[in-house]
């Protein structure tokens, strides 16, 4: 595929390329299972779900990768739709506590078999040792790009 490691001028659109494959297999998905929600409101639903109790609107965030607005924005979705609850931590008044409702929980036992499937797909014709490698790859180009 590349000659020289110097001829990466396309490195951008690839990774973007591939981002949208993943994210257009998702929402068709959704799409097939007949839910309304979108790839940020899945990311952050299974993220409350894995935190489980400890689960603070700030710890989405940090994990999350997004700015707060846009976190917060997905948030307020998410309690719109009736999947999550958010409310204050006992006596801690400054920080959410981010809840699943039943709601949440039915769309997460419901969804995550699927999300499983599409996350072997991916990996689909790798073995392990080609996947650690692509995983280290990853990681090493964020890397370079953090602020010196």
């Amino acid at each position: 595929m590349l000659h020289q490691i110097d001829q990466i001028s396309g490195i951008g659109l690839h990774l973007d390329l591939v981002l949208r494959k993943v994210q257009d297999a998702y929402l068709r998905k959704f799409q097939e299972l007949k839910i309304e929600m979108t790839i940020e409101q899945w990311v952050i639903l299974h993220r409350i779900s894995e935190l489980g109790e400890t689960a603070s609107q700030s710890d989405i965030v940090k994990s999350n990768f997004r700015n707060r607005a846009t976190t917060s924005r997905v948030i307020g979705g998410l309690e719109r739709k009736g999947w999550i609850a958010k409310k204050r931590f006992e006596g801690d008044m400054k920080r959410f506590k981010l809840e699943l409702t039943a709601e949440g929980e039915a769309l997460i036992a419901l969804i995550s078999p699927h999300a499983n499937q599409l996350r072997k797909q991916a990996i689909k014709g790798l073995d392990v040792l080609e996947f650690e490698t692509f995983l280290k790859v990853l990681d090493q180009i964020g890397e370079n790009y953090l602020p010196s």
